[in-house]
């Protein structure tokens, strides 16, 4: 599971997932300079993990992670091919949600595409060039299908009725993901679509350092514009982010953060926020080997969160054997919280809960 990188060129994209991601992209005052898209496996900021750690005093530690995807600015004509438009819009294509970058500061020294500063038309602009490449994409499916509906082909029919809704939507420069399926055949049809502009979509307004805790005019209007889009806004100041990146101490990091009004980093937030937008969660196995957090989508059964371990203990799944994160805590450990009577055996049909700290029994 994916979250790129989009915005216009020169809003702070590159210098943002350098923050984010230990690899460094190329970050200059110009368009296009990321050509190929970045990847970062980045860990999720977790302190549950740090708690377990603490109590279990295992050898070693693996956080959970998501990637972030470093694509290179788009500009007006993307969807016809202006700048290297195909190209950035097949990477989006291939994430599963979007992170969406506004320039939300003034200043000089850093140039603007289009000539000044203004988050709204900056969105706008992004919007209709992804609204436009899906509205081609639903053309040329509706020529196929209207075929097959003429037949009688039930099928046929009802996609060629969700393809028209979606069509007149994208029309009136809505995006793809305000239309919302009406059954499981839809929901399965919208899936294989692949329109970019379903995915789920979180902005970030990057500002300025002063204005990194309470927003400012530009923020204000970014979320007046979105308050009906089922979006959440970040505010972070990506500049003062890089700065942070460079000090050597959490110490110095704390230092920064406490001028700036902060209690962690806007990345961490913002890591948190992709990882929840691709509706992914965690689960944890707590040994004296090794704690880790391992991520699996919302919803996914016991031997589904076995599977993402290894795909035999999804095969020759027994049983879980569970106890909540709080539990945990608040017990200590796996001993007391069994002795408290906090220890569950659950079978096939157990839909993980967020935090829950887990072993597995299996046979192949």
């Amino acid at each position: 599971m994916k979250a790129g990188i989009v915005g216009l060129p020169n809003v702070g994209k590159s210098t943002l997932f350098n923050c984010l991601s230990n690899a460094k992209a190329q970050s200059a005052n110009f368009p296009f300079c990321t050509i190929e898209p970045n990847i970062g496996v980045v860990n999720v900021p977790d302190p549950r993990i740090n708690k377990l750690e603490e109590l279990v005093k295992p050898e070693r530690v693996q956080m959970a992670t998501v990637d972030i995807v470093d694509i290179a600015g788009l500009v007006k004509g993307a969807s016809k091919g202006e700048g290297l438009g195909n190209q950035f819009l097949g990477n989006i294509r291939e994430c599963n949600a979007i992170i969406h970058v506004l320039r939300c500061f003034d200043n000089d020294n850093i140039v603007h595409v289009d000539g000044n500063v203004n988050p709204i038309r900056d969105k706008e602009t992004i919007d209709i060039e992804l609204q436009l490449k899906d509205l081609e994409t639903i053309e040329k499916r509706l020529e196929k299908v209207k075929r097959a509906a003429k037949t009688g082909n039930k099928e046929a029919q009802t996609e060629e009725a969700l393809l028209n809704r979606i069509r007149e939507a994208l029309l009136q420069a809505k995006s793809a993901r305000t239309i919302v399926p009406q059954s499981n055949d839809e929901e399965v049809l919208m899936e294989g679509f692949q329109l970019i502009t379903a995915k789920p979509v979180l902005y970030v307004c990057n500002v300025d350092e002063s204005s990194a805790v309470n927003g400012n005019k530009y923020v204000d209007q970014v979320r007046e514009l979105v308050k009906d889009e089922d979006a959440e806004v970040i505010i972070l100041s990506v500049g003062a982010e890089a700065d942070i990146t460079e000090l050597e101490s959490y110490e110095e990091r704390q230092v920064f953060l406490e001028d700036m009004g902060l209690t962690e980093p806007g990345a961490s937030v913002l890591i948190r926020a992709a990882y929840k937008l691709l509706k992914q969660q965690t689960y944890f196995t707590a040994g004296v080997k090794e704690v880790r957090a391992w991520t699996i989508n919302i919803g996914a059964t016991a031997p589904q969160a076995a599977g993402v371990i290894h795909t035999d203990f999804e095969k020759g799944f027994i049983r879980a054997e569970v106890i909540s994160y709080e539990d945990y805590v608040q017990y200590g450990s796996e001993a007391k919280a069994k002795e408290a009577g906090k220890f569950k055996v659950e079978g096939k049909e157990y839909v993980v809960k967020d935090g829950d700290v887990m072993h597995f029994r299996f046979n192949v």
